[in-house]
């Protein structure tokens, strides 16, 4: 076996151990959430994270501090926090694998903010990867007719709207990347996310448990460890040819579902699998290659596999 496959075959790996912790992470929400509303579970998570990140931080160097983007840092750790707020309230009030499945939707999102946002060009691949990825959502939606016209699970729709703030966090890291070190970037999301999610407990504190702080330490380090093995996947192997091992998180919360809470895997989360899977596979094959942008910039391209949000 040669150096190539090797490398792929412990990218793939390091992806789905991964996938594993963050469907873990799933887990210890959802079981936290029992006692603990949404936003101290956010703020612990955030708070925990900072303080196992800050040795990772101090031995790497946050370097010069100083930034001269401020907004986009805010913007970047805005739009995070509040991805985490949409997924954690999925986890606690849907099937676990379809929270993940909505989770996973960011890829499909992203090209569309690019172009808003970016600039960059719609090409005929792109759009039917966005047209496949949007009939897979409309399953997973599930959306039913009555006498009030469509309706559509709140929760879902939460689920979903954090797929989006998702994809704009995604799109921002991208964004400061231009200019920023990526340590920087980390040291201010983690920052900047705390700072945040405490706003929230001035009305919303709660004192956990000593039970639920051991399961919200457990969330946070999964979290963590999650990060870690994803950004150590990505840097074996190429993206695009990774993207694919990360709806393995889809499985590992369908399997928990079952476990822990007798959750059945229907046919519509399988669908809904293939397809959003389908279409982040068509979008990273599409980031790949150059587009023009509007406004004859350079061309540029926008790698969404690789951005962690």
């Amino acid at each position: 076996m040669n150096d190539r496959a090797q490398s792929l075959i412990r990218g793939a790996a390091y992806i789905i151990l991964g996938e594993l912790c963050f469907a873990t992470m799933g887990v210890g929400v959802r079981l936290v959430s029992a006692e603990l509303h949404n936003p101290m579970i956010v703020f612990v998570r955030n708070i925990l994270g900072l303080a196992l990140l800050l040795p990772w931080l101090l031995r790497r160097g946050v370097g010069n501090a100083a930034t001269r983007v401020p907004a986009l840092h805010l913007l970047r750790a805005g739009a995070g926090v509040a991805a985490m707020y949409c997924f954690f309230y999925a986890i606690a009030a849907m099937p676990l694998a379809d929270a993940m499945l909505l989770k996973l939707t960011a890829p499909i999102f992203i090209p569309v903010i690019a172009i808003l946002w970016l600039g960059e060009r719609m090409t005929p691949a792109l759009g039917l990867a966005l047209g496949i990825g949007f009939a897979g959502v409309a399953v997973i939606l599930d959306p039913s007719y009555g006498a009030g016209g469509f309706s559509v699970s709140p929760a879902a729709l939460i689920g979903l709207l954090g797929g989006v703030l998702a994809a704009l966090a995604k799109v921002t890291v991208r964004r400061l990347s231009r200019s920023e070190p990526p340590t920087r970037i980390v040291f201010y999301f983690a920052l900047i996310a705390a700072g945040i999610s405490a706003v929230p407990l001035i009305w919303a504190w709660q004192t956990p448990s000593a039970r639920a702080m051991l399961g919200l330490a457990g969330v946070a380090v999964a979290a963590t460890l999650g990060q870690l093995a994803l950004t150590r996947g990505l840097s074996l192997a190429p993206a695009s040819r990774m993207g694919v091992f990360g709806y393995a998180a889809v499985v590992f919360g369908a399997g928990y579902g079952w476990l822990l809470w007798n959750e059945p895997l229907t046919w519509r989360t399988i669908a809904g699998t293939v397809l959003i899977a389908a279409a982040g596979l068509l979008t990273a094959g599409a980031a790949h290659r150059p587009a023009r942008v509007v406004g004859g910039r350079a061309g540029r391209r926008l790698d969404a596999a690789r951005l962690d949000g």
